[in-house]
């Protein structure tokens, strides 16, 4: 009998232990529940906060200039930009500068009344397609940036005037698409890695004005005289090594810069481009040896800057005076040569 009460005694400490643990580890899983239906409330009560923070802090960032309603960050650190934001819709202008910034986020879509998207000197990488919708944006300023794609979508900112690409380094094409910008006047494409000229800056109708400097171009396509209306063409540090003859039917251009290439000559019939007025050869590796009147050369190195155009004439001059002594010469060695026969 003690036997069968040890036995007994056992088998109920042993149920009244797994009753404590079962309701142990119930009072456990509804204290995880609980916790966890709790952080989520507490996450989102968090998340909320914080998207009102931000949101205050947007907001001290707007300021109205000219009756434009401008968001203007400069020299802080805001490598995103938060989803808030979508809730200043009516910006018209983003000045968002020295920030870090590595990304333009998608819902830049939202942003219907924006004229001017100005995220020069930040990380950005990519331009998202999404930014085609903004058919009413006039500036796009991505200088000092690190990209290296242009969408095609970028062609649906049918009002765009002003395109600033320079220094992004790995920038080597633009997409065909970009021919249909019709307004685009202004466009930067300095200091990339562009080795062909690209097709659509040709056909661009609108565009006055062109910066390709320091690039790795090799050759100016021979129907660049399509750009009737570009005054002002910047090719300082490329590779070019001779000039299409067409430049010369470029009647509207004024401003030429060509320092630092690889040119053997100047093409005599850029003579007769009576409106240019400003054009630079210096630091190229020209046949002929040409040097300016005392009365041109200054000391200050602006001043001398000013002669290019002078340089140019008497340069063509000089050429066409060689080209005449050894047409001369010719001509009496041939002479010489009948008559001595």
């Amino acid at each position: 009998m003690a036997g069968v009460a040890a036995c007994g005694s056992v088998s109920s400490i042993k149920a009244v232990w797994e009753t404590r643990i079962r309701r142990n580890r119930e009072e456990l899983e509804e204290q995880r529940r609980r916790t966890v239906g709790g952080g989520a409330t507490g996450r989102l009560g968090v998340s909320v906060w914080e998207d009102r923070a931000a949101l205050a802090r947007l907001k001290q960032k707007l300021q109205t200039e000219d009756g434009r309603l401008i968001l203007r960050i400069e020299q802080e650190e805001w490598k995103s930009l938060p989803g808030c934001l979508v809730q200043l819709s009516q910006v018209q202008e983003w000045q968002i500068h020295r920030t870090g910034l590595l990304k333009i986020p998608h819902f830049i879509s939202s942003f219907q009344n924006l004229l001017v998207l100005d995220l020069s000197r930040n990380g950005v990488t990519e331009i998202p397609k999404q930014i085609g919708k903004l058919t009413r944006l006039r500036e796009l300023l991505l200088s000092y940036n690190r990209i290296q794609f242009v969408p095609e979508e970028l062609s649906g900112c049918e009002s765009l005037e002003r395109l600033e690409l320079a220094m992004n380094r790995d920038l080597s094409k633009l997409p065909n698409q970009l021919m249909t910008l019709t307004k685009l006047h202004h466009l930067d494409l300095s200091m990339n890695n562009f080795s062909i000229f690209p097709e659509c800056v040709v056909a661009l109708p609108a565009l006055q004005w062109l910066d390709m400097g320091g690039n790795c171009l090799q050759h100016l396509p021979e129907d660049i005289h399509r750009m009737q209306k570009l005054h002002t063409l910047w090719l300082q540090r490329n590779e070019l090594e001779r000039l299409p003859e067409n430049i010369t039917r470029m009647d509207s251009l004024d401003t030429l810069v060509l320092s630092s290439n690889q040119l053997r000559d100047i093409p005599p019939l850029m003579e007769g481009m009576s409106k240019l007025r400003f054009v630079n050869f210096r630091d190229n590796p020209l046949t002929l040896d040409v040097t300016l009147p005392s009365r041109m050369v200054e000391d200050d190195e602006d001043d001398r800057e000013m002669f290019g155009r002078e340089f140019m004439h008497m340069y063509i001059q000089e050429s066409r005076k060689r080209a005449y002594a050894v047409l001369n010469m010719h001509c009496v060695n041939q002479t010489s040569d009948e008559s001595s026969d």
